[in-house]
């Protein structure tokens, strides 16, 4: 058994969709990033290469590369998974949580679960997704930004 333990941060900005755990959610603003900066997808990645001893996402799929422009992030997980898989690693389970002022999340946290599970091929029930507000402090709590970490357990 190995864990990893990932984080990622992104500021919000008008005119862009707003995708946490691979599901666009309606709000007024969006991630920005060379991806569609999802921060939790980029979390979870994280720490699934962590685990593995695979180093970080943006060793992998490097901003500077215009193949990842837009990419939807839920596809890099994918590749994520390939790459563990190819070390002959299973991923066990994922907890993560979500740093949001606004929108709030419980409506789509079970999607977004379902949608980690099947990009991991792991039962949804394998995947944890938590949210919470920084109770109006910093940039998060501004609504200037938004954060992700995850932990990865794998075999």
């Amino acid at each position: 058994m190995r864990v990893g333990i990932g984080n990622d941060v992104h500021r919000l900005v008008p005119n862009r969709d707003l995708v946490l755990g691979g599901v666009t959610i309606p709000h007024d603003k969006g991630l920005l990033g060379h991806s569609d900066a999802d921060v939790l997808i980029h979390a979870i990645c994280d720490a699934l290469l962590g685990a593995a001893g695979l180093g970080d996402i943006g060793q992998h799929f490097p901003d500077t590369d215009p193949e990842f422009k837009d990419i939807f992030s839920i596809k890099l997980l994918e590749q994520c998974h390939k790459k563990l898989i190819a070390q002959g690693f299973t991923v066990v389970n994922i907890d993560a949580t979500v740093f949001a002022e606004k929108p709030k999340l419980a409506l789509y946290k079970d999607k977004m679960r379902s949608t980690i599970a099947q990009a991991l091929n792991i039962y949804p029930d394998c995947v944890n997704v938590k949210a919470t507000t920084t109770e109006g402090l910093g940039m998060i709590g501004q609504g200037e930004g938004m954060a992700a970490m995850a932990v990865a357990l794998i075999e």
